[in-house]
């Protein structure tokens, strides 16, 4: 019987002494256990485990950490992870206090850069090599690693192209398994399919750029890879790695269905079988009610058009893409791309639904200030994934967005209740709207199973009443109103406390806003933005500019970026869980 390899390793130095032959042993016993864990604690799946054999490649062959390895995006470093001293603790992953889903420089010498957005890895991975000859240290080598949906992207072009007038010791190895989250899109891609069958000449793009091309190789071939891992190791200056991978690898059903498989919740890890969770009688994901409302106004309104940066799936514009793939676009990891082709359309008169996560539109602020605000071109931006998203943690949670666009003129933010709301502002955003708007709203399921009702208008700028009180209000935006509603019913006075659904925090509905003030003395602000800067802010603001002395309260996102867990662990640890915030209700009264 064979011994357990993986066993044996805690870092990189014991994986160094082992004998090569070994290697493809190790791989499996790698994917099995990847498998095992992620089988029951959920997370990415099929891009960590199409990168295994690279994996040990690069740990065996370059001198890591020294050698600074960047993963481009991280959710493809479990194996990394598990090779590099975080074996014993990988089953924490995602988890509240346990290790991060992506590489994060904090937690380990082996994560030499954070990575959650895509992209980056190639200005990251130069910047380093940069310094490390302006120290004079010419033997160290920089490594990116870049899926081909991250290379299609804008900044890593800009990398490229810097990096091919430089003779910086960086080498690029491209990942190429023709699928992101949802499969690869543009002419890069057509590019590297036809690189891949032969009938293109394989490297006039890379070495247009100056870089030293290699490849294409089997990606899971680990003798072939290590061999030429070492190859390269011994060329100076830009070089590239084109490497064919199978994301998913070893696991049929991820091979076979790599869409759902990126992160396919629980599943049996001998069968692969996903282990289904009912839905039935259950409220919609909130993306769900955009992808069947946009269809819904598409078929009356022929103006409209929906745009995703590589995000159809997670965004639900797949559904539109479906019945009118003519105006619904994927236009790649290109988020500034995506914010001006808007723009551009909106000026020919289209209806532009530009739904990005809010996280992700933070890579796009000038081109909203510039090409959008500016001209005061109505865009509609759908920002999914709005406050706290969970397991993904600090670069993902939606936090910044309220702060970030709420200086901008000309701009309506606009944080739906619940499911109704999202499809009424949406309706009503597509009635001849004469300036930009965003319309901000959480991961997940949302609170109503009959959401499906007749379109009514919203006015804009309009909030509402919830709930009548008479010594405290409460001003909320968005789905956090649901746990205030709780905790003002667990409350031990629930009459003393009126809660108002504000709705727009911009522009604010100043009429509402003077009734509270001269009628409350005590005012809290709850909001699951940042309190930096967003709807208590706005609130603040408005107070002081009219000389109101209230004691008001802002309650939100502290100052500081909230790692991982699940959206109830970390709501609890903020004080926004209905619990924390019905103690802080008593002992405002």
């Amino acid at each position: 019987m064979q011994s357990n390899i993986l066993n044996t390793i805690n870092s990189p130095i014991e994986l160094r002494l082992i004998n090569q032959k070994d290697l493809p042993q190790l791989a499996q016993e790698l994917r099995e256990f990847i498998i095992n864990i992620v089988a029951t604690k959920e997370g990415h799946l099929g891009a960590s485990l199409g990168v295994v054999e690279l994996t040990i490649a690069l740990h065996y062959v370059f001198n890591t950490p020294e050698d600074l390895l960047i993963w481009d995006v991280g959710h493809q470093a479990y194996g990394h992870k598990i090779l590099t001293g975080r074996k014993e603790i990988f089953h924490t992953n995602r988890q509240i206090d346990g290790v991060s889903g992506f590489p994060k420089r904090s937690e380990s010498v082996y994560d030499a850069f954070g990575v959650g957005h895509a992209s980056t890895s190639i200005s990251a991975a130069l910047g380093m090599a940069i310094a490390s000859k302006l120290h004079g240290d010419l033997e160290k080598q920089h490594i990116a690693v870049i899926g081909d949906a991250s290379i299609a992207s804008g900044m890593a072009f800009e990398g490229l192209n810097h990096a091919g007038v430089t003779d910086a010791n960086v080498l690029v190895i491209l990942n190429d398994n023709a699928i992101g989250i949802d499969p690869s899109v543009g002419a890069l891609k057509q590019y590297l399919t036809n690189v891949k069958k032969g009938i293109q000449k394989k490297n006039n793009i890379i070495k247009a750029l100056n870089f030293d091309y290699s490849g294409p190789i089997d990606g899971h071939d680990i003798d072939k890879i290590i061999s030429e891992l070492k190859r390269l190791k011994t060329i100076k200056g830009p070089r590239f790695l084109h490497i064919i991978t199978t994301k998913g690898k070893g696991l049929k059903q991820a091979e076979e269905n790599q869409v759902k498989y990126h992160a396919p919740g629980k599943f049996d890890a001998i069968t692969g079988d996903l282990i289904s969770k009912s839905t039935s009688g259950l409220p919609p994901k909130y993306q769900d009610v955009f992808g069947y409302t946009i269809v819904e106004l598409a078929k009356t309104n022929n103006k409209i058009v929906g745009i995703t940066p590589a995000m159809p799936t997670g965004s639900s514009l797949k559904y539109m893409m479906d019945i009118f793939p003519d105006r619904a676009f994927d236009v790649g990891i290109a988020e500034q791309h995506a914010v001006t082709l808007a723009a551009g359309m909106a000026t020919q008169g289209l209806i532009p639904f530009c739904n990005i996560y809010s996280t992700f539109l933070q890579r796009a602020y000038d081109q909203i200030i510039h090409d959008v605000a500016l001209q005061q071109l109505p865009v509609i931006f759908c920002l999914d994934r709005a406050g706290l998203v969970g397991e993904d943690g600090a670069t993902h949670h939606g936090v910044f967005d309220v702060s970030y666009l709420r200086c901008l003129p000309n701009l309506i933010i606009f944080a739906p209740r619940n499911e109704m709301e999202l499809r009424n502002i949406m309706y009503t955003a597509q009635l001849g709207l004469q300036q930009p708007m965003a319309i901000r709203y959480p991961r997940g399921t949302g609170v109503t199973v009959d959401w499906k009702q007749p379109f009514s208008k919203i006015e804009i700028g309009k909030g509402i009443q919830l709930k009548e009180g008479s010594k405290l209000a409460v001003l909320s935006i968005g789905t956090i109103a649901k746990n205030i509603s709780e905790a003002i019913e667990k409350s031990k006075n629930p009459d003393d406390i009126a809660h108002y659904d504000m709705r727009f925090v911009k522009p604010l509905d100043e009429v509402l806003l003077h009734t509270i003030l001269k009628t409350f003395d005590a005012v809290i602000t709850i909001e699951d933005n940042s309190i930096k800067g967003g709807f208590g802010s706005t609130v603040l603001e408005f107070a002081a500019t009219h000389n109101y002395k209230n004691n008001i309260k802002i309650l939100g996102i502290p100052d500081v970026f909230i790692e991982h867990g699940s959206v109830a662990e970390l709501q609890k640890s903020i004080g926004l869980d209905v619990e924390s915030l019905t103690e802080y209700f008593k002992l405002f009264l």
